[in-house]
């Protein structure tokens, strides 16, 4: 599991304990102020009663008829009131009064209950001692939303205290709205929270994003790609971008000279030690026939024109490997580098008998144009083409042509060098783009010092194109493709 993906689990899971602590207190918080408010509602209506009852004392004694048939009314009445969500179709309060010692004479709920003693009720006691009375009890002891509010307040005549009134309502009414109110709570908590995971997401794919950036670039490095260095937003970033480029820079030198040294002594035994069988027999003197000395000389010099070779193209090499971007590019004319590259390999072309067929259209050439440096273009060209020309058959053609294709980052223009020849084996279509690998040239027998196909790669890669050698596909020879992209496109 990634670092990234554990903060934002861990994130996530801190929001959630939070969100789970604050729901948890809001929900009391709701349903005690749903109370709260409730009980305010009901200290009006109770001594609203209490003043109604108060004026139905007729000679010290209660009469209740009119408060009753209030009663009665208010519960037959139909009615259907919509209070936002909740639908409410009955009135819901009763009221009970008890005389001074707390017995009951009116209970607008059970007749049955006149004559019952409540002195030892909360309300009752507290009303009748002058004082708020309020209590709380449940009809179903393991039912808490069965609770009744029980608001009770003195009724005085003369400014004694002759008696109490209670006014109930069951809680379960004021519970309907605490219940959709919940809801609509954790509805849109639920809904913030999904929010919150989704904004942390997208700030950890934000934030994470340089880091697999400098991932790739490592990854790329480590294959041996050509790249550039990632552009990174942040300070922190791009000081650790820069690291990295400079710790790859120091391990590529330190490679490539090791490299390039045991490599360079590799290829040049075989030249030094024919120089040096040469020169050795050279030097018997007038014991070596004419004809002999001729070949050990001509043998000498094509040793040493073979050495010369593989130093100026390791030069070459070298200077664009450790080139990071293109130095003065311009506006170049791939056509016009394409006849060029074909003008001066003449020699090697009638040296072999062959022809070099052009398939594209002047105007084509002049319109398709790229942004590079116009030398490494042109060698690049021209190791393709003597490619084309060591692994031709005598007497053949070789095909050039252009045409410009889409590509994932817009347009491009594509090279083709097509021969007639030896096709490349399995095991070395992956590598024949490697340094100084190189096959046996069909006519001598000989390789190359694998050093030209390895240029055209390394070329291809700092104008951001690609290079690939491939089969054709009716295996009668081999199609190069140099693909860079369209200046401007």
């Amino acid at each position: 599991m990634s670092t990234a993906t554990r903060s934002l689990i861990g994130f996530l899971l801190i929001v959630a304990a939070a969100f789970y602590l604050l729901l948890d207190k809001l929900m009391e918080r709701v349903e005690r102020q749903y109370m709260e408010a409730v009980e305010e509602t009901m200290v009006d209506t109770v001594n609203l009663l209490g003043a109604l009852a108060e004026q139905s004392l007729v000679e010290g004694e209660f009469e209740f008829r009119s408060l009753g048939q209030m009663f009665q009314d208010a519960h037959e009445r139909e009615f259907e009131a919509k209070i936002y969500q909740v639908v409410k179709r009955e009135v819901e309060m009763d009221v009970y009064i008890t005389d001074k010692k707390g017995v009951v004479v009116f209970d607008s709920r059970k007749v049955s209950h006149v004559g019952e003693n409540y002195l030892s009720w909360r309300d009752v006691s507290l009303a009748l001692s002058g004082k708020y009375g309020a209590r709380s009890s449940r009809v179903m002891e393991e039912n808490e939303d069965s609770s009744i509010l029980y608001l009770a307040v003195p009724l005085r005549r003369d400014g004694d205290i002759v008696g109490s009134l209670t006014l109930m309502k069951p809680q379960d009414s004021v519970f309907a709205f605490r219940d959709e109110t919940r809801k609509e709570i954790l509805k849109k908590g639920t809904i913030a929270l999904l929010g919150t995971g989704f904004a942390a997401l997208l700030v950890s794919l934000w934030m994470s994003r340089p880091i697999r950036k400098l991932t790739d670039y490592a990854r790329a490095v480590r294959r041996g790609e050509r790249v550039s260095r990632p552009k990174l937003a942040t300070p922190e970033m791009r000081t650790l971008g820069n690291a990295l480029e400079e710790m790859r820079e120091s391990l590529e030198d330190r490679k490539y000279v090791e490299s390039y040294v045991q490599t360079l002594t590799h290829e040049m035994k075989s030249p030094v030690a024919a120089i040096r069988g040469a020169s050795e027999l050279l030097q018997e003197g007038d014991a070596v026939p004419a004809d002999k000395r001729q070949q050990f000389l001509s043998n000498i010099r094509i040793e040493t024109d073979r050495l010369q070779k593989i130093i100026d193209q390791l030069l070459a090499l070298s200077a664009i490997e450790s080139q990071k971007a293109l130095d003065n590019p311009s506006s170049v004319s791939l056509g016009d580098l394409v006849v060029r590259a074909c003008n001066n390999l003449e020699p090697s072309l009638q040296a072999k008998g062959l022809l070099i067929q052009r398939e594209f259209p002047e105007e084509a050439s002049q319109r398709l144009k790229i942004c590079g440096e116009e030398f490494l273009l042109k060698t690049a060209i021209a190791n393709l083409l003597q490619n084309a020309i060591d692994f031709s058959s005598s007497g053949s053609t070789i095909r050039v042509s252009m045409e410009q294709r889409k590509s994932e980052d817009g347009s491009e223009i594509v090279l083709m060098i097509e021969n007639d020849g030896p096709e490349i084996p399995d095991y070395a279509v992956e590598r024949v783009f490697e340094r100084f690998y190189s096959l046996q040239h069909p006519d001598t027998g000989k390789k190359s010092s694998g050093l030209g196909l390895c240029f055209v790669r390394e070329a291809a890669q700092l104008h951001q194109g690609k290079a690939t050698l491939r089969n054709r596909e009716d295996g009668k020879g081999v199609v190069a493709e140099l693909a860079l992209p369209v200046e401007g496109g």
